[in-house]
């Protein structure tokens, strides 16, 4: 498993353990060739994945994504693979996104994700792995520590961490917003049902809501205000993500923790400073 330290793979790791899996962690650099692997499957969560970082240094971006999962592919035989895509690799669109909506990746980043899911489809229709790739909506909550997501910081910004957030638009734009936690079962949900000689694609999201839908459930679970700079909004700016999970679900995957409440109060109970964790009213 890569990534097993980080955010997402934390929770994984918890996940697989409850559910009898044996989680082990690869502690080698994904630009390096990999031996064998002697694994009966690998979840691939390690990569870049800051979408404004990526433009500046596209190249670090294909290495790593790409070149990453290349490695980890030449390294295998007979195994079944799973891999954190993302949402981004899709043309934005007013109605909900199915796996079959088109794809327009719209960033480095996300145009890298989008070519190592090709790679990953090919390595299974030649028979070489299973592969499986769940495409992450907006992950959010258990205790988080990236403060460029906008539920993150938000409560940051509540809990006196960070001095406030910049919000670009009029705050009506919607996203979908998944737990942390059932993300990690979606990964254990989809490891089960892989098979090799097989490919298939699932999206992970739960929660439509938007920027001030946000802020009011931040201000409801802290009892406080978040500090607001509004910007105008940037050229291009997606204004509706929503997600079809019913692909998912059709495997008996169900986001248990996810309503924009929960989520909020997760993330709060896991970072707001000590005296003050809890809704105040």
């Amino acid at each position: 498993m890569t990534g097993a330290t980080g955010y997402v793979g934390r929770a994984v790791v918890r996940e697989l353990q409850v559910h009898g899996h044996e989680p082990v962690s690869s502690r080698q650099r994904l630009s390096e060739p990999f031996g064998s692997i002697d694994a009966d499957a690998v979840i691939h969560l390690a990569g870049l994945g800051r979408v404004r970082e990526s433009f500046e240094d596209p190249l670090s971006y294909y290495a790593v994504n790409v070149g990453g999962t290349l490695n980890l592919l030449q390294a295998l035989e007979g195994q079944r693979f799973l891999l954190a895509s993302t949402a981004g690799v899709y043309r934005p669109s007013d109605l909900p996104l199915t796996e079959e909506s088109p794809r327009e990746p719209s960033s480095p980043y996300a145009a890298s994700k989008a070519a190592a899911e090709d790679l990953v489809a090919w390595a299974a229709r030649s028979g070489r792995i299973g592969a499986t790739t769940l495409r992450l909506f907006n992950v959010a909550g258990g205790g988080d520590t990236d403060t460029t997501r906008v539920i993150t910081r938000a409560v940051a910004a509540a809990a006196g961490a960070v001095p406030g957030m910049e919000v670009y638009g009029d705050g009506t734009a919607v996203r979908d917003f998944v737990n942390v936690r059932d993300v990690a079962s979606a990964f254990v949900v989809a490891l089960e049902a892989c098979a090799v000689g097989e490919s298939a694609v699932y999206n992970v999201g739960a929660t439509p809501a938007s920027v001030r839908d946000v802020l009011g459930a931040v201000e409801e679970v802290s009892g406080r205000s978040v500090d607001v700079t509004w910007r105008p909004a940037h050229p291009g700016e997606v204004r509706f993500q929503r997600a079809d999970v019913s692909r998912l679900q059709a495997l008996g995957w169900k986001p248990c923790h996810s309503s924009l409440h929960e989520i909020v109060s997760d993330q709060w109970l896991a970072s707001a400073p000590a005296p003050d964790r809890g809704p105040s009213r």
